[in-house]
Protein backbone atom coordinates (compact mmCIF):
# COMPACT_ATOMS: atom_id res chain seq x y z
CA UNK A 1 0.00 0.00 0.00
CA UNK A 2 3.07 2.50 0.17
CA UNK A 3 2.63 3.13 3.58
CA UNK A 4 6.31 4.75 4.69
CA UNK A 5 7.65 2.97 7.42
CA UNK A 6 10.61 3.51 9.26
CA UNK A 7 12.16 0.44 11.64
CA UNK A 8 15.32 0.39 14.14
CA UNK A 9 17.59 -1.69 12.02
CA UNK A 10 16.94 -4.64 8.72
CA UNK A 11 19.06 -7.40 8.89
CA UNK A 12 19.34 -9.00 4.80
CA UNK A 13 19.75 -12.45 5.12
CA UNK A 14 21.01 -14.24 2.29
CA UNK A 15 21.71 -17.65 3.34
CA UNK A 16 20.91 -20.06 6.20
CA UNK A 17 24.19 -19.50 8.31
CA UNK A 18 24.14 -16.29 8.21
CA UNK A 19 20.36 -16.81 10.39
CA UNK A 20 22.37 -18.72 12.57
CA UNK A 21 24.80 -16.62 13.33
CA UNK A 22 22.89 -13.71 13.59
CA UNK A 23 20.36 -14.97 15.78
CA UNK A 24 23.51 -16.53 18.05
CA UNK A 25 24.55 -12.78 18.90
CA UNK A 26 20.63 -11.90 19.27
CA UNK A 27 20.67 -14.26 22.26
CA UNK A 28 24.08 -12.76 23.93
CA UNK A 29 23.49 -8.92 23.69
CA UNK A 30 20.51 -9.49 26.48
CA UNK A 31 20.65 -5.54 27.11
CA UNK A 32 19.37 -4.24 23.85
CA UNK A 33 16.77 -7.01 22.88
CA UNK A 34 14.61 -5.56 20.59
CA UNK A 35 11.94 -7.20 18.94
CA UNK A 36 12.39 -9.22 15.95
CA UNK A 37 10.02 -8.82 12.87
CA UNK A 38 10.49 -11.33 9.75
CA UNK A 39 9.81 -9.20 6.72
CA UNK A 40 9.31 -10.72 3.10
CA UNK A 41 8.43 -8.74 -0.37
CA UNK A 42 6.18 -6.58 1.72
CA UNK A 43 3.32 -6.95 -0.60
CA UNK A 44 0.45 -8.09 1.78
CA UNK A 45 1.26 -6.20 4.89
CA UNK A 46 0.10 -2.54 6.34
CA UNK A 47 2.97 -1.46 8.35
CA UNK A 48 2.55 1.61 11.17
CA UNK A 49 4.96 4.60 10.55
CA UNK A 50 7.40 3.54 13.39
CA UNK A 51 8.27 -0.08 13.55
CA UNK A 52 10.29 -0.79 16.83
CA UNK A 53 12.25 -3.32 15.85
CA UNK A 54 14.75 -5.53 14.15
CA UNK A 55 13.68 -6.91 10.70
CA UNK A 56 15.00 -9.85 9.22
CA UNK A 57 14.48 -9.98 5.40
CA UNK A 58 14.77 -13.56 3.94
CA UNK A 59 16.41 -12.63 0.15
CA UNK A 60 17.96 -16.03 0.16
CA UNK A 61 17.93 -17.35 -3.51
CA UNK A 62 17.94 -20.28 -6.34
CA UNK A 63 15.74 -22.93 -7.50
CA UNK A 64 16.97 -26.73 -7.08
CA UNK A 65 15.82 -30.14 -8.88
CA UNK A 66 15.62 -32.79 -5.99
CA UNK A 67 13.39 -35.27 -7.82
CA UNK A 68 12.56 -36.47 -11.33
CA UNK A 69 10.39 -39.11 -13.05
CA UNK A 70 8.16 -39.19 -16.44
CA UNK A 71 5.33 -38.01 -14.23
CA UNK A 72 6.44 -35.42 -11.88
CA UNK A 73 9.51 -33.38 -10.64
CA UNK A 74 10.01 -31.95 -7.15
CA UNK A 75 11.78 -28.97 -6.83
CA UNK A 76 13.12 -26.91 -3.69
CA UNK A 77 13.01 -22.94 -3.81
CA UNK A 78 14.84 -20.58 -1.63
CA UNK A 79 12.69 -18.25 0.34
CA UNK A 80 13.76 -14.57 -1.44
CA UNK A 81 12.89 -16.13 -5.30
CA UNK A 82 10.18 -13.74 -7.09
CA UNK A 83 6.87 -15.90 -7.14
CA UNK A 84 5.39 -14.55 -10.04
CA UNK A 85 8.64 -15.29 -11.98
CA UNK A 86 8.96 -18.88 -10.38
CA UNK A 87 5.72 -19.31 -11.99
CA UNK A 88 6.46 -18.67 -15.57
CA UNK A 89 10.28 -20.42 -15.13
CA UNK A 90 8.21 -23.73 -14.38
CA UNK A 91 5.85 -23.58 -16.96
CA UNK A 92 8.42 -23.04 -19.05
CA UNK A 93 10.02 -25.49 -18.29
CA UNK A 94 7.27 -27.68 -18.67
CA UNK A 95 6.81 -28.04 -14.88
CA UNK A 96 3.16 -27.54 -14.02
CA UNK A 97 1.04 -27.12 -11.08
CA UNK A 98 1.61 -23.22 -9.88
CA UNK A 99 0.50 -22.00 -12.78
CA UNK A 100 -3.08 -20.53 -11.35
CA UNK A 101 -1.04 -18.48 -8.89
CA UNK A 102 0.46 -16.44 -11.70
CA UNK A 103 0.95 -12.48 -10.95
CA UNK A 104 0.55 -12.86 -7.35
CA UNK A 105 2.63 -10.38 -5.95
CA UNK A 106 5.37 -11.44 -3.37
CA UNK A 107 8.30 -13.49 -2.62
CA UNK A 108 8.34 -17.68 -2.60
CA UNK A 109 9.01 -17.70 0.81
CA UNK A 110 5.63 -15.96 2.15
CA UNK A 111 3.64 -17.87 -0.14
CA UNK A 112 2.89 -20.51 2.90
CA UNK A 113 1.89 -18.37 5.18
CA UNK A 114 -0.74 -16.86 3.45
CA UNK A 115 -1.57 -20.13 2.23
CA UNK A 116 -2.17 -18.59 -1.62
CA UNK A 117 -4.30 -19.05 -3.56
CA UNK A 118 -6.29 -18.11 -7.37
CA UNK A 119 -8.65 -19.68 -9.75
CA UNK A 120 -9.49 -22.65 -8.05
CA UNK A 121 -6.53 -23.52 -6.52
CA UNK A 122 -3.84 -23.22 -3.43
CA UNK A 123 -0.72 -23.18 -2.56
CA UNK A 124 -1.17 -26.69 -0.30
CA UNK A 125 -1.85 -28.29 -3.71
CA UNK A 126 1.64 -29.06 -4.75
CA UNK A 127 3.28 -27.87 -1.61
CA UNK A 128 5.45 -30.89 -0.47
CA UNK A 129 7.87 -29.09 2.46
CA UNK A 130 8.92 -26.11 4.00
CA UNK A 131 12.03 -25.59 6.13
CA UNK A 132 11.89 -23.06 8.42
CA UNK A 133 13.76 -20.97 11.29
CA UNK A 134 11.77 -21.56 14.86
CA UNK A 135 13.13 -18.02 16.43
CA UNK A 136 12.10 -18.63 20.03
CA UNK A 137 14.11 -22.17 20.16
CA UNK A 138 16.89 -21.17 17.63
CA UNK A 139 15.87 -24.33 15.86
CA UNK A 140 15.55 -25.16 12.38
CA UNK A 141 12.64 -27.66 11.49
CA UNK A 142 11.64 -29.27 8.00
CA UNK A 143 8.10 -29.73 7.60
CA UNK A 144 5.46 -31.22 5.39
CA UNK A 145 2.24 -30.31 4.16
CA UNK A 146 0.73 -31.59 7.16
CA UNK A 147 2.70 -29.88 9.77
CA UNK A 148 1.94 -26.53 8.01
CA UNK A 149 -1.83 -26.78 8.97
CA UNK A 150 -3.38 -25.23 6.21
CA UNK A 151 -6.80 -23.77 5.66
CA UNK A 152 -8.74 -21.12 3.75
CA UNK A 153 -5.74 -18.76 3.87
CA UNK A 154 -4.38 -19.48 6.12
CA UNK A 155 -1.05 -21.91 7.95
CA UNK A 156 0.50 -22.27 10.76
CA UNK A 157 3.06 -19.84 10.28
CA UNK A 158 0.21 -16.81 10.19
CA UNK A 159 -1.37 -18.17 13.21
CA UNK A 160 2.32 -17.97 15.25
CA UNK A 161 3.18 -14.45 13.48
CA UNK A 162 7.18 -13.47 14.25
CA UNK A 163 8.02 -17.41 15.44
CA UNK A 164 8.97 -19.26 11.92
CA UNK A 165 11.04 -17.44 9.49
CA UNK A 166 11.10 -19.65 6.01
CA UNK A 167 14.11 -20.57 4.27
CA UNK A 168 12.84 -22.42 1.40
CA UNK A 169 9.80 -24.34 0.15
CA UNK A 170 9.44 -27.53 -1.91
CA UNK A 171 7.07 -28.23 -4.64
CA UNK A 172 6.02 -31.38 -6.28
CA UNK A 173 5.40 -30.63 -9.84
CA UNK A 174 3.73 -32.54 -12.55
CA UNK A 175 4.62 -32.90 -16.57
CA UNK A 176 1.10 -33.69 -17.97
CA UNK A 177 0.23 -30.64 -20.44
CA UNK A 178 -3.57 -32.02 -20.58
CA UNK A 179 -4.00 -31.95 -16.90
CA UNK A 180 -5.27 -28.15 -16.42
CA UNK A 181 -7.64 -26.15 -14.05
CA UNK A 182 -9.47 -23.70 -16.29
CA UNK A 183 -13.07 -23.94 -14.93
CA UNK A 184 -12.59 -20.51 -12.87
CA UNK A 185 -14.30 -17.72 -13.80
CA UNK A 186 -13.55 -16.45 -17.23
CA UNK A 187 -10.17 -18.48 -16.97
CA UNK A 188 -11.60 -21.40 -19.41
CA UNK A 189 -12.79 -18.71 -21.96
CA UNK A 190 -9.34 -16.79 -22.44
CA UNK A 191 -7.41 -20.04 -22.20
CA UNK A 192 -9.44 -21.50 -24.87
CA UNK A 193 -8.72 -18.57 -27.22
CA UNK A 194 -5.25 -19.02 -26.59
CA UNK A 195 -5.10 -22.53 -27.13
CA UNK A 196 -7.10 -21.68 -30.72
CA UNK A 197 -4.58 -19.01 -31.54
CA UNK A 198 -1.44 -21.80 -31.22
CA UNK A 199 -3.70 -24.55 -33.04
CA UNK A 200 -5.02 -26.61 -29.99
CA UNK A 201 -8.36 -27.71 -29.59
CA UNK A 202 -8.03 -28.08 -25.36
CA UNK A 203 -5.80 -25.36 -23.57
CA UNK A 204 -2.37 -26.19 -21.97
CA UNK A 205 -1.38 -24.97 -18.31
CA UNK A 206 0.64 -22.82 -20.16
CA UNK A 207 -2.23 -21.36 -21.91
CA UNK A 208 -4.04 -21.28 -18.42
CA UNK A 209 -1.12 -18.81 -17.41
CA UNK A 210 -1.38 -16.58 -19.68
CA UNK A 211 -4.89 -16.23 -19.27
CA UNK A 212 -4.70 -15.49 -15.94
CA UNK A 213 -1.78 -13.28 -16.51
CA UNK A 214 -4.11 -10.98 -18.76
CA UNK A 215 -7.20 -11.14 -17.20
CA UNK A 216 -5.52 -9.78 -13.52
CA UNK A 217 -3.78 -7.11 -15.35
CA UNK A 218 -7.39 -5.85 -16.82
CA UNK A 219 -8.89 -6.34 -13.42
CA UNK A 220 -5.85 -5.65 -11.12
CA UNK A 221 -3.95 -2.05 -10.96
CA UNK A 222 -0.16 -2.70 -11.51
CA UNK A 223 1.08 -1.62 -7.50
CA UNK A 224 4.37 -0.11 -9.43
CA UNK A 225 1.85 2.44 -10.40
CA UNK A 226 -1.26 2.50 -8.00
CA UNK A 227 -0.13 1.64 -4.68
CA UNK A 228 -2.13 -1.33 -3.45
CA UNK A 229 -1.99 -5.25 -1.52
CA UNK A 230 -3.99 -6.88 -4.05
CA UNK A 231 -7.14 -8.56 -2.51
CA UNK A 232 -7.89 -6.85 0.23
CA UNK A 233 -10.89 -8.42 1.58
CA UNK A 234 -11.62 -12.48 1.92
CA UNK A 235 -14.31 -14.13 0.69
CA UNK A 236 -16.47 -14.86 3.06
CA UNK A 237 -17.78 -18.08 3.99
CA UNK A 238 -21.13 -18.62 5.12
CA UNK A 239 -23.74 -21.53 5.73
CA UNK A 240 -25.46 -22.46 2.90
CA UNK A 241 -28.87 -21.31 4.07
CA UNK A 242 -27.83 -17.87 4.83
CA UNK A 243 -26.76 -18.05 1.10
CA UNK A 244 -29.94 -19.83 -0.40
CA UNK A 245 -31.86 -16.91 1.79
CA UNK A 246 -29.77 -14.16 -0.26
CA UNK A 247 -30.25 -16.15 -3.02
CA UNK A 248 -34.05 -15.14 -3.00
CA UNK A 249 -32.99 -11.38 -2.56
CA UNK A 250 -29.99 -11.36 -4.67
CA UNK A 251 -30.14 -13.92 -7.51
CA UNK A 252 -26.53 -13.08 -9.09
CA UNK A 253 -24.86 -13.70 -6.19
CA UNK A 254 -21.72 -14.73 -6.93
CA UNK A 255 -20.68 -18.10 -4.65
CA UNK A 256 -18.83 -21.28 -4.92
CA UNK A 257 -19.70 -24.42 -2.53
CA UNK A 258 -17.73 -25.53 0.13
CA UNK A 259 -17.48 -28.50 2.86
CA UNK A 260 -20.04 -28.96 5.64
CA UNK A 261 -23.08 -27.30 4.22
CA UNK A 262 -20.73 -23.86 3.66
CA UNK A 263 -20.55 -21.11 0.49
CA UNK A 264 -17.80 -19.03 -0.42
CA UNK A 265 -18.76 -15.53 -1.43
CA UNK A 266 -17.48 -13.27 -3.44
CA UNK A 267 -16.23 -10.53 -2.03
CA UNK A 268 -15.76 -8.29 -4.70
CA UNK A 269 -19.47 -9.14 -5.56
CA UNK A 270 -20.72 -7.89 -2.41
CA UNK A 271 -18.92 -4.70 -2.59
CA UNK A 272 -19.92 -3.78 -5.76
CA UNK A 273 -23.71 -4.46 -5.41
CA UNK A 274 -23.51 -2.43 -2.25
CA UNK A 275 -22.27 0.50 -4.47
CA UNK A 276 -18.77 0.48 -3.41
CA UNK A 277 -17.05 0.14 -6.74
CA UNK A 278 -14.67 3.03 -6.77
CA UNK A 279 -15.93 4.21 -2.91
CA UNK A 280 -14.12 4.12 0.44
CA UNK A 281 -12.68 6.78 2.15
CA UNK A 282 -9.76 9.14 0.24
CA UNK A 283 -7.47 8.88 -0.16
CA UNK A 284 -8.00 4.80 0.23
CA UNK A 285 -11.20 3.66 -2.15
CA UNK A 286 -11.49 0.66 -3.79
CA UNK A 287 -10.23 -0.03 -7.36
CA UNK A 288 -12.78 0.79 -10.53
CA UNK A 289 -12.21 -2.72 -12.66
CA UNK A 290 -11.43 -4.78 -9.35
CA UNK A 291 -13.78 -3.70 -6.04
CA UNK A 292 -11.99 -6.26 -3.98
CA UNK A 293 -8.91 -3.96 -4.02
CA UNK A 294 -8.17 -1.09 -2.36
CA UNK A 295 -5.83 1.63 -3.41
CA UNK A 296 -3.66 4.77 -1.92
CA UNK A 297 -3.86 7.46 -3.75
CA UNK A 298 -1.39 9.03 -1.49
CA UNK A 299 1.09 6.71 -1.41
CA UNK A 300 3.61 7.33 1.45
CA UNK A 301 1.33 10.27 2.74
CA UNK A 302 -1.41 8.25 3.94
CA UNK A 303 -1.38 6.23 7.12
CA UNK A 304 -2.68 2.96 8.45
CA UNK A 305 -5.34 4.71 10.38
CA UNK A 306 -6.50 5.65 6.68
CA UNK A 307 -7.00 2.32 5.64
CA UNK A 308 -8.34 1.51 8.79
CA UNK A 309 -11.02 4.21 8.09
CA UNK A 310 -12.11 2.85 4.81
CA UNK A 311 -11.61 -0.93 5.52
CA UNK A 312 -14.21 -0.06 8.46
CA UNK A 313 -16.60 1.79 6.35
CA UNK A 314 -16.67 -0.76 3.60
CA UNK A 315 -16.86 -3.57 6.24
CA UNK A 316 -20.51 -1.86 8.03
CA UNK A 317 -22.20 -0.91 4.72
CA UNK A 318 -21.68 -4.79 3.44
CA UNK A 319 -22.64 -6.21 7.42
CA UNK A 320 -25.73 -3.83 6.83
CA UNK A 321 -26.86 -4.81 3.58
CA UNK A 322 -26.12 -8.59 3.29
CA UNK A 323 -25.65 -9.61 7.13
CA UNK A 324 -21.80 -10.64 6.47
CA UNK A 325 -18.75 -9.77 7.83
CA UNK A 326 -16.06 -8.99 5.94
CA UNK A 327 -12.36 -10.11 7.11
CA UNK A 328 -8.72 -8.16 5.79
CA UNK A 329 -6.67 -10.49 4.11
CA UNK A 330 -3.24 -8.41 4.43
CA UNK A 331 -1.39 -8.30 7.38
CA UNK A 332 -1.61 -5.34 9.81
CA UNK A 333 1.50 -4.64 11.99
CA UNK A 334 1.62 -2.83 15.00
CA UNK A 335 4.48 -0.60 16.09
CA UNK A 336 6.18 -3.55 18.09
CA UNK A 337 6.09 -5.39 15.58
CA UNK A 338 3.25 -7.85 16.70
CA UNK A 339 0.52 -9.18 14.30
CA UNK A 340 -3.27 -7.93 14.47
CA UNK A 341 -4.78 -10.70 12.04
CA UNK A 342 -8.22 -11.38 13.83
CA UNK A 343 -9.23 -7.75 13.89
CA UNK A 344 -12.37 -7.44 11.90
CA UNK A 345 -13.07 -3.48 12.48
CA UNK A 346 -9.81 -1.47 13.48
Amino acid sequence: MALACLADSVVILTDEVQLDAFMTNYAEDTKHHKPLFVLSGGSNVLLPAKLNAIVLRPQMRGIKVIAQTDAYIDIEVMAGENWHDLVVYTVTKGWYGLENLALIPGLTGAAPIQNIGAYGMQLEDCLQSVRAYHLPSRTWHDLSAVDCEFDYRDSMFKRQPNTWLISRVGFRLHTDATKVRASYGDVQIVAQDYAAQHGRSKPTPADVMHAIIEIRQQKLPDPKHLPNCGSFFQNPIIPQAQFTALQSYYPTIVGYPMPDAMTKVAAGWLIEQAGLKGGGIAPIVTHQQQALVLTNHAPYIATKQDVAAAQKYIADTIYEKFAIQLSREPVWVNTNGSIGYKEHVV
